[in-house]
């Protein structure tokens, strides 16, 4: 490793230049996603400030949490004194402002969208972090395992459509196109039976059970959640009930857009299309 002697600079997602004098060793990270990718680069002991939610990999439950995610501690923020803070905006920033009022070094990334953006995140956290080459070992092995998937799914006759449902009964919500989950299930080779909806949605379950799903996955931590599907009233003549093709996959997994975007596209193939998992 050489020592960085002069200063670099990285641009966030802000269009922001963001100048460091040398490589941080005092990091805060106020979103779970960016927290797995700094563990993923190697560097998840520099990290000294985290949110309630980072709970992956074993080791960031023991970091001090400054954040719910919604608020942040920017008191305690302050007496840490990183030397960076990953911050994770979808549109406000007010916290960020105030926290560079103070003079601390914010780097801000986006909520991503698509595949691509998880990969550009962690290029730019990799670049900050002086770890590119690792960065890009990181994204090199999630494209791998996302080829290997669409190498099996790539013979289908016909594409299962699924429903993805992300918040359950009485208040029924779905993903649509332009959102990451989206991009996951076209990845494991499953028609999303919503592509022609926008983002996130509500569901009216009249339309559901028009479309009628040939199966069914929810990301919703209930007790229970794929028999509360199933035992759902009006919903026996929807095909994915039926057929009992309902599954639950891990929301932490699916919906955060980090390194195990790979593992997500591989749970929904082996969800949908067992048959073609059984080495």
């Amino acid at each position: 490793t050489t020592t960085q002697e002069s200063s670099y600079t990285v641009e966030d997602d802000r269009g922001v230049e963001v100048t460091f004098e040398s490589i941080p060793e005092k990091v805060i990270s106020l979103q779970p996603s960016n927290t797995e990718i700094l563990f993923e680069l190697g560097v998840g002991d520099k990290v000294i400030g985290a949110t309630d939610y980072d709970t992956y990999p074993e080791e960031a439950k023991e970091i001090e949490r400054v954040s719910d995610t919604l608020t942040v501690n920017n008191e305690r923020v302050i007496e840490l004194n990183p030397d960076v803070i990953f911050a994770y905006s979808i549109g406000d920033d007010a916290q960020v402002k105030q926290l560079e009022s103070v003079g601390m070094k914010v780097f801000v990334i986006k909520a991503a969208s698509t595949i691509e953006d998880v990969y550009g995140d962690i290029n730019q956290i990799a670049e900050v972090m002086g770890v590119e080459e690792e960065g890009q070992k990181v994204v090199e092995t999630i494209q791998s395992k996302i080829a290997a998937v669409q190498e099996k799914t790539a013979d289908l006759d016909e594409k299962k459509n699924v429903y993805f449902e992300i918040s359950s009964a009485p208040d029924i919500w779905s993903i649509g196109s332009g959102t990451f989950q989206q991009e996951l299930i076209a990845s494991a080779g499953v028609e999303n039976i919503y592509d022609d909806q926008q983002g996130w949605f509500s569901v009216s379950e009249e339309d559901l059970i028009h479309r009628n799903p040939e199966a069914i996955i929810t990301t919703v931590n209930i007790e229970d959640p794929v028999k509360d599907i199933l035992s759902r009233s009006g919903w026996n003549g929807v095909t994915a009930v039926q057929n009992k093709e309902v599954y639950y996959l891990d929301a932490d997994i699916v919906d955060r857009p980090g390194p195990r975007i790979g593992e997500a596209v591989e749970l929904i193939a082996k969800s949908i299309y067992p048959e073609l998992f059984t080495e």
